[in-house]
């Protein structure tokens, strides 16, 4: 017997035949956004870890007769970059090992959830306001309601809807009348009102933490905007992260329990990092170009070790 032969052998027993789905969402529509699904199964194949790119609406994931199916059978653990909480739930009655697990990925996925997880476990956020949701929509906003939001964040103050990402339905408001406007336009949204960061205006920290492990930061600039995402025109620049940073995200990744995750921190006037955002699947293709930081790679050693427990 080859020797090339033995070692493909003890390759396959090492992984244990372990067999992976990549789930994107079934309306992606630039290409870019699927460079995070493709890097992934990449270093995923270096490693003889097979994996399928799936779109969730090629999941049939049902009920029948009480117990759950699907129609992809034999699959060991599945790596979910969308955010459909009920596909998601599903998969998971299916006893799939799950990359990041169901919990964080719904805490993640709804902003003002994710800062009532991080409450009370002395991680600095920008002050906090839950918004009340409408179930009516002849109804007008309570003026108590946005009397609340004036007197304790004051203004500018920002609006975020709880679900959204790229940097989408989130707002600067800068008087009475904008407050009144938008607040009109999300009443029937789950929504916050949170403290404007002056300091981080158009400016904020993108930390990468697999594992429990801070990676590496990417600096994110706007001049042209309040928010710095790259999908609304922020540019990344290298940086270099102070302990404090570290330390923050990595308790950030512990107490949601995410195996990975991008967190977004703001800096305020005494330069002290606050946590704005942490989302479970942030994409890394412009992290990765700027930082010469292999998160893929780093995701994928990650996930393998993960299987092998």
């Amino acid at each position: 017997m080859s020797r090339i032969f033995i070692a493909i052998i003890i390759s396959l027993c090492y992984t244990n035949f372990m067999i992976g789905i990549i789930v994107v969402n079934a309306y992606i529509q630039k290409q870019t956004e699927l460079n995070q699904a493709f890097r992934i199964q990449e270093e995923l194949g270096k490693l003889n870890i097979q994996t399928k790119i799936v779109y969730t609406n090629e999941i049939a994931v049902f009920i029948s007769s009480g117990n759950f199916n699907c129609n992809f059978k034999h699959i060991d653990f599945c790596i979910y970059l969308d955010k459909d909480k009920h596909i998601l739930q599903m998969l998971k009655k299916l006893n799939i090992k799950i990359f990041n697990n169901v919990k964080a990925i719904e805490i993640c996925d709804d902003k003002l959830l994710t800062h009532i997880a991080l409450a009370q476990s002395d991680i600095p956020m920008p002050k906090t306001i839950g918004g009340v949701l409408c179930y009516y929509p002849q109804a007008k906003v309570q003026e108590n309601i946005l009397q609340i939001a004036e007197n304790e964040l004051g203004y500018p103050m920002i609006i975020k809807e709880c679900y959204g990402s790229l940097g989408k339905g989130i707002y600067l408001i800068n008087n009475k009348d904008e407050l009144n406007e938008i607040a009109e336009k999300v009443k029937l949204k789950p929504h916050l009102f949170q403290q404007f960061i002056k300091e981080s205006s158009g400016k904020d920290i993108r930390v990468i933490v697999i594992g429990g492990k801070c990676v590496g930061g990417m600096l994110r600039q706007n001049s042209a905007d309040f928010r710095s995402n790259i999908e609304v025109g922020g540019k990344g620049y290298p940086t270099t992260l102070t302990q404090e940073q570290i330390d923050l995200c990595e308790r950030v990744s512990k107490i949601l329990n995410l195996d990975y995750c991008g967190i977004d921190l703001l800096i305020d006037k005494h330069g002290k990092p606050l946590v704005c955002e942490v989302n479970s699947n942030a994409f890394f293709r412009t992290f990765e170009q700027i930082t010469n930081i292999n998160v893929a790679k780093l995701y994928a050693e990650h996930i393998k070790n993960s299987l092998a427990k």
